[in-house]
C-alpha cells in the first residue's frame, strides 16, 4: 500500500473554545477537526471550527473541476462525530459542502440524550441558534446513531457506507478494498461520554481518542482497542500541574494530561502518537516547552499542528 493511500490531516487542534491570537500561530487556534483521506474515501472527524477552512478548501476543489455544476466532481463525505459538545460541532453551519446539493453527506455520532442525533444537533445549531433550520440544509444528507456495538463498512466503489451490527471478529478487520471504522464508548467525559474511532484499511490503522480521562492504572479498554494502532490521536488537553491544582483543579472534567496520553501510547504500543486537543489559554511558548519534554522521551510521539500531514 502506498503512503498516499492513507493520510491523516489537522485542521483543529485546540479544545473548549477556538483561539484568535499572534501568539497561537504556531499549533493553531481552531478546534477540533481532523481529515483521513483513505481507500478513495474522505472521512472527517468532529466538526470544530477547523472544519469551516477544510470546507472551503474542499468546496474549491470542487468548482475548479468544472464549469458546469452538473458536471462537477461530488463532495462525498463522512463524517464522524465524537459527542456533541461546542468545541466539537461550532464549525458544522459554516461548512460549504453542505450548501451543495450534489454533495453526499453522512454523519455518524454519538449524542447521548434520549432524542436522536439529527433533533439533538437541529437544536442545537440550527433553529433557535442559527437563521435556517437543518431541513433547509440542500445537501443529500444522513445524520445515523451509532453505539460500540456497530462497524461501519465503506467500499472502494460505494458512496454510500454500511452500518452493521458486529457478529464477530472478522467484522472490524478489513477485507480487500474495505474500509473498517469501528467505535468504542468512553463514560470518562462528562455528562455522557464520547466515542473514540478506529480506522482500519488493509493492515494500518488510526485511533482518534478526543476528550476522555485515564483512570487510575490507565483505561484497559482504550488500550485494548487501541493496540499496536500506527497511530493514535489522543486528548492532552492539561499538564499535571493544572489538572491536579489546588486553585482550580480539573480532575472530572473528562480530559487527558500530556503524561496520561503519553502513557496510553505506551501501554497500547502506538507506533505513532499525535498529542491533541489543547487547552485554549496554552500559547504557543508554553506548548513547545512541553513538546520539547516529550520529544526526548519519545521521537514517534509529536504534538499536533493545523495544517500538519501525517501519511499512514
Amino acid at each position: 500500500m502506498k503512503n498516499a493511500d492513507f493520510k491523516v490531516k489537522f485542521w483543529g487542534v485546540r479544545g473548549s473554545y477556538p483561539v484568535c491570537d499572534k501568539k497561537f500561530l504556531k499549533y493553531g487556534g481552531n478546534t477540533a477537526c481532523v481529515e483521513v483521506l483513505v481507500g478513495n474515501h474522505r472521512i472527517i472527524i468532529d466538526g470544530g471550527t477547523g472544519i469551516i477552512p477544510l470546507g472551503d478548501k474542499i468546496f474549491q476543489e470542487h468548482i475548479s473541476s468544472a464549469d458546469n455544476i452538473y458536471d462537477r466532481t461530488p463532495m462525498n463525505i463522512t463524517l464522524l462525530l465524537s459527542h456533541i459538545h461546542q468545541d466539537h460541532i461550532q464549525g458544522l453551519n459554516f461548512f460549504k459542502p453542505i450548501n451543495v446539493f450534489t454533495t453526499r453527506f453522512s454523519l455518524y455520532g454519538y449524542s447521548g440524550f434520549d432524542s436522536n442525533l439529527d433533533e439533538t444537533l437541529s437544536e442545537l445549531i440550527y433553529g433557535k441558534s442559527f437563521p435556517i433550520n437543518l431541513y433547509d440544509v440542500t445537501a443529500d444528507y444522513s445524520i445515523t446513531d451509532i453505539t460500540e456495538s456497530d462497524v461501519l463498512i465503506l467500499k472502494k466503489n460505494d458512496i454510500s457506507p454500511v452500518l452493521k451490527k458486529i457478529t464477530s471478529a472478522e467484522d472490524v478487520i478489513p477485507q480487500k478494498d474495505e474500509v473498517i471504522i469501528s467505535f468504542m464508548k468512553s463514560n470518562s467525559h462528562p455528562n455522557f461520554g464520547v466515542m473514540c474511532f478506529k480506522i482500519a484499511y488493509n493492515d494500518k490503522s488510526i485511533v482518534y481518542a478526543s476528550d476522555t480521562e485515564c483512570y487510575s492504572g490507565g483505561s484497559k479498554k482504550l488500550e485494548l482497542f487501541a493496540k499496536d494502532t500506527d497511530l493514535l490521536i489522543h486528548d492532552s488537553q492539561y499538564t499535571t500541574e493544572d489538572y491536579l491544582s489546588v486553585v482550580f483543579p480539573k480532575q472530572g472534567f473528562g480530559h487527558s494530561t500530556f503524561n496520561m496520553a503519553y502513557d496510553i501510547a505506551k501501554a497500547s504500543n502506538a507506533k505513532k502518537m499525535a498529542f491533541y486537543h489543547f487547552d485554549p489559554a496554552y500559547n504557543d511558548e508554553k506548548l513547545t516547552n512541553i513538546e520539547n519534554f516529550f520529544k526526548n522521551k519519545n521521537k514517534d510521539y509529536f504534538f499536533a499542528k493545523e495544517g500538519l500531514e501525517v501519511c499512514i
